[in-house]
């Protein structure tokens, strides 16, 4: 469970699986299972679509939870650094279930790898179903189970990092565990926060969920084929996007049809390593 947010099972325990798919093209399998070692604080109710145990807010609790954000962020500068050194660029892409975060990085990873060399580390809470996919394009994956968690950590980035060994001078992109709310809050030491939102989830979403635009790199709008089909404004969410994030970088694309594709690839170039 994660003590942050309070979801999953309060007897449930928390874990997550690091995993090579098989066939992938890592000459090792490397499966990793760690507890986060988080006391199961409290439940807020996040909408996961489980039953939390509410229990009353005290000192105790938001001292273990900056405990917990502490203990991350230094992780997470650990991460930056080791990055850096071998000249490796990431890519946090962060979203709601269905924003086909998992399509663009498919098309991206195929039009890039012939002048880079890229990897992917996939968060799911369960199976291997977009790692797979991704395995398909012939980069190499490593697939992060978190169980009941709803995001991703710095421990468990260094964790999928140790297993990808991802090379000198290339990107790694990071699939977050789809959820608006609790990625916002952990950094995993990359160099670039991308939350992506489809035409198909409202123009307001910025507003709904401030927090986690609030932290972004660079706003994909995604599935702008879908525009002619759906009451979405491209204007509006990206005037809501800059009303919590004012400098932060739109672009509006198409993963299906390309639409837009050139410059979501140059704002990938022009992010420096470190």
């Amino acid at each position: 469970m994660c003590a942050t947010c309070g979801c999953g099972k309060v007897d449930e325990p928390a874990g997550t699986r690091i995993s090579v798919p098989a066939d992938a093209p890592q000459q090792h399998e490397h499966e990793h299972e760690h507890s986060h070692g988080h006391d199961h604080a409290h439940g807020h109710g996040h909408g996961h679509g489980h039953t939390h145990d509410h229990a009353p807010v005290s000192t105790e609790t938001v001292t273990l939870e900056q405990r917990i954000l502490d203990k991350n962020d230094r992780l997470a500068a650990e991460n930056r650094s080791w990055l850096a050194a071998r000249g490796v660029r990431a890519f946090n892409l962060m979203s709601s279930p269905g924003s086909g975060k998992t399509t663009l990085l498919e098309r991206t990873v195929r039009e890039l790898q012939a002048s880079s060399p890229v990897s992917v580390i996939e968060g799911d809470q369960e199976t291997l179903l977009d790692a797979d996919r991704i395995k398909a394009t012939g980069c190499s994956v490593v697939q992060v189970n978190t169980g009941s968690g709803c995001h991703l950590d710095a421990e468990m980035m260094r964790g999928a990092l140790d297993a990808l060994s991802p090379m000198d001078d290339s990107l790694v992109f990071v699939e977050n565990v789809g959820n608006l709310v609790c990625p916002a809050l952990f950094d995993l030491g990359e160099q670039g926060k991308v939350v992506l939102i489809s035409v198909t989830e409202g123009d307001d979403k910025p507003l709904k969920y401030p927090h986690i635009f609030a932290v972004a790199d660079l706003v994909v709008v995604n599935k702008t084929d879908l525009l002619p089909y759906v009451d979405f404004e491209t204007e509006a969410c990206e005037r809501n996007a800059r009303s919590v994030n004012p400098g932060v970088r739109v672009i509006n694309l198409s993963a299906t049809s390309g639409e837009g594709l050139e410059e979501w690839y140059r704002w990938l170039d022009e992010r420096p390593a470190g």
